[in-house]
């Protein structure tokens, strides 16, 4: 068995090696499937440490398994690495300029997987089983989790993983703090993409015309209706309409209004009564109007659910690492989605935040994920490291 004391102690020992990395992968963000310098750097990191590394065959992911000296459990271990298109505001010296931006912590994610990696290496004479390290593009809408899986992830290794891990910074979370639950831990996402068609004319007479803008604005307030009244309480639905558009000036009837909302749901109930009521909801309308409507719901990433077993292992494995007071038990799902659902719907595992907001910031008020502000403090990553390694030869020896 492996002294997870030890584990940690090494992992430190990487910090400034990992702080390097983590802040050259800052600088330099890309987005979607494609990441060529970040692969790049990944598999400049792996060289050397005696792993089976293969590449995606239509994505830049990484694959890199390592191998126990004895028979036992496959663990796969997840690590996303693509950015976003958001424009930099930090001030940070080691800030990216490009338009782009790590803004939801994956050069972290990806550092801690690498280091993770090293650790392991290190220790292969003690391990009991596999470790596949699974580092993955396009988690930000291009579903790079599904990508992978369609390219034979599960089978990396020679046999199905017995248990999935990822980790996820949150940059409004106390640092330091690990926190999951069992059953459901992210939400469904999905689009609704509405297009009304009416038929345009003069503003001045509508009467002569299909105006489509109030059936698009009714449509918009009766979605918000039916997202409140149709589900439980205790088994909600996130209905947000972000975008809509219609018209070239004030007195101009347009021919067609379009607008699209992010859905999100904690259930596969839950998500199949949206996708049909919500659908409804337009068509009904649109009748009763004399308007035609294009009503379209696009599935982007299910439910993130974790196993309650696994949940647990987690917990107890965690605090026993960090201490007692390092792991709270989430007490509620968080409405953002992950791919990695695609993983969890596939082998039983966990989905684990980990807080990084920095000491000098209140984690209330700082700037979430995603924000062009967000900041991620570089303290965690060895300890996100060691969790990571701490993980898999836990769930090898239970």
């Amino acid at each position: 068995m492996v002294d997870l004391s030890a584990l940690l102690d090494d992992a430190r020992a990487l910090h400034p090696d990992l702080v390097r990395t983590r802040r050259d992968l800052h600088r330099t963000p890309e987005l979607g499937l494609d990441l060529p310098r970040t692969q790049e750097r990944v598999l400049s990191e792996l060289d050397g440490l005696g792993l089976e590394v293969t590449t995606g065959a239509e994505i830049s992911s990484v694959t890199a398994v390592l191998r126990g000296s004895r028979p036992g459990p496959t663990v796969l271990l997840r690590g996303d690495m693509d950015a976003l298109p958001v424009v930099e505001e930090t001030g940070l010296g080691f800030a990216a300029d490009n338009g782009r931006m790590h803004a939801c912590g994956h050069d972290l994610h990806t550092t801690m997987l690498l280091g993770a990696a090293r650790v392991l290496a290190s220790r292969r004479d003690q391990l009991g089983g596999d470790v596949v390290f699974a580092f993955q593009p396009g988690e930000e809408g291009y579903d790079g989790a599904g990508r992978m899986l369609g390219e034979g992830l599960l089978s990396a290794s020679g046999r199905k993983p017995d248990a999935t891990y990822a980790l996820h910074v949150i940059s409004g979370l106390e640092r330091g703090l690990f926190t999951t639950r069992g059953g459901p831990m992210l939400a469904a996402s999905n689009r609704l993409a509405v297009t009304v068609r009416g038929r345009g004319g003069h503003g001045s007479a509508p009467f002569r015309a299909v105006d489509p803008v109030p059936v698009a604005c009714e449509m918009v307030l009766a979605l918000q209706s039916f997202a409140t009244r149709r589900f439980d309480v205790f088994d909600p639905v996130v209905l947000t309409v972000g975008t809509i558009h219609g018209g070239t000036q004030d007195n101009v009837i347009p021919d067609e209004v379009t607008f699209a909302a992010t859905v999100r749901s904690f259930s596969h109930r839950a998500q199949a009564v949206v996708k049909d009521g919500s659908i409804r909801v337009c068509e009904g309308i649109a009748a009763a109007h004399g308007v035609e409507v294009d009503a379209e719901f696009v599935e982007q990433y299910p439910v993130t659910v974790n196993d309650e077993s696994e949940a647990e292992f987690v917990a107890g494995a965690l605090r026993e690492l960090h201490g007692e007071h390092r792991f709270e038990p989430a007490s509620r799902p968080l409405s953002a989605s992950e791919d990695f659902s695609r993983m969890l719907d596939e082998v039983p595992g966990a989905m684990i935040s980990l807080g990084a907001c920095p000491p000098d910031r209140d984690p209330a008020r700082a700037p979430d994920n995603h924000s062009p502000q967000a900041v991620f403090d570089d303290e965690v990553l060895a300890d996100g490291a060691a969790a990571y390694a701490a993980l898999a030869v836990q769930r090898q020896d239970s």
